[in-house]
């Protein structure tokens, strides 16, 4: 694909567009929609967060069925394309070593990890490999204390970071408070990750690209990012209106049908806001009625399941599996603005097409081309 745009580089990774496909959990981006992102010269990602939720033996063996099924997702988008390959694996996940070994053995090219700071990430490289680690972070200050504690512990600098502002979809690292204060928006947070990376990058020889992440949408996003620094854009919200994603296509239709109104900040079990789309299901969360619910394992380390009203795990698989009465879907800040499911081929054109559009300074006001996607 000629894009037009710079080429992402993560170490000795070269993906040909700068763009991430963010890991969507649970199930939302597996095998599918990595490989078909990775086949277009982005770097797909596979969400490892309750991944074995969708297996048979999800509830009575649920830390064997999450390395297996993350496992096998490896494997399956290996099969399916040459291109790079990254996971999601969230910090804040009860096997979370479990599944960051498991990365590591199927030699991933990368492992994004957040939700909290990924101190000892480093630890899992045993030998020199090939995987490539990237902190999602929202600060300058996390940002920096990664930086020194591996280095200090490990001798080892992050390859990249994800700085992720407050319009993504899911947990967020902000504070309610935070989350609708410009001062914490995503053009404020780039340029403060950059300057923290920077005397880093120069004092120790090593290029750590920072990736915009949380409200990419169009083109002209991609366009603004890179230009105020950022080597690449981490994109999700928009590519759950794939034909690719892996999600039903109950779950995508959330999405075609949802309005600006309909994005709602939740408090998750977990004991971080979300973003997530109003339905039934959140206004009886809000309502007091309780959901029973049998905790099939303590999937979060955080989630206070004895007094939650709901399992956010069983939640977010029922949206997944097209069950919105059961559950919610989680989305971005821009989910109002898909409008129809296209093959990812296309969606990709017309992003190329806003990026054109920005360059020549023809971006619409709106940042959207025409393609309903």
């Amino acid at each position: 694909m000629m894009t037009g745009m710079n080429t992402l580089r993560i170490g000795d990774l070269t993906a040909r567009i700068p763009i991430i496909q963010g890991g969507m959990g649970v199930g939302v981006s597996l095998s599918g929609l990595a490989a078909a992102v990775a086949n277009e010269g982005g770097i797909g990602v596979i969400a490892a967060s309750g991944i074995g939720m969708l297996q048979p033996d999800g509830f009575s063996d649920f830390l064997g069925a999450n390395v297996r099924a993350l496992r096998a997702e490896i494997r399956r988008a290996r099969e399916m394309t040459k291109g790079i390959l990254g996971v999601n694996i969230m910090v804040a996940l009860s096997d979370y070593a479990n599944l960051v070994r498991t990365a590591v053995e199927e030699k991933v090219d990368v492992i994004f990890s957040g939700a909290g700071l990924p101190l000892n990430l480093p630890e899992f490289l045993k030998t020199a490999g090939r995987t490539k680690l990237a902190p999602i972070v929202s600060s300058a200050r996390a940002a920096g204390l990664l930086a020194r504690k591996w280095l200090a512990k490990y001798n080892y600098l992050p390859d990249a970071f994800v700085v992720e502002g407050p319009l993504a979809g899911g947990h967020l690292g902000f504070s309610p408070e935070q989350i609708g204060d410009p001062g914490f928006s995503l053009e404020k947070l780039v340029p403060q990750v950059l300057a923290e990376v920077r005397p880093v990058e120069e004092r120790f020889g090593k290029k750590i690209p920072v990736i915009a992440a949380g409200g990419i949408f169009t083109g002209a996003d991609i366009r603004k990012f890179t230009a105020l620094g950022a080597s690449g854009v981490q994109m999700a919200t928009r590519l759950v209106g794939t034909e690719e994603c892996d999600a039903s296509p109950a779950f995508k239709q959330t999405f075609v049908d949802a309005r600006e109104e309909d994005l709602v900040i939740i408090k998750s079990p977990v004991g971080m806001p979300g973003r997530a789309i109003h339905n039934q299901f959140i206004e009886d969360v809000n309502a007091g009625k309780k959901k029973p619910f049998r905790c099939p394992y303590h999937c979060i380390v955080t989630c206070r399941q004895q007094t939650s009203p709901y399992c956010i795990a069983m939640a977010l698989t029922s949206a997944l599996r097209g069950r919105l009465r059961n559950g919610f879907a989680f989305a971005g800040a821009n989910a109002f603005r898909v409008k129809k499911i296209v093959p990812l081929k296309e969606l990709l054109a017309t992003v190329l097409e806003e990026y054109g559009e920005a360059v020549r300074g023809q971006a619409p006001a709106d940042g959207l081309s025409g393609c309903g996607a």
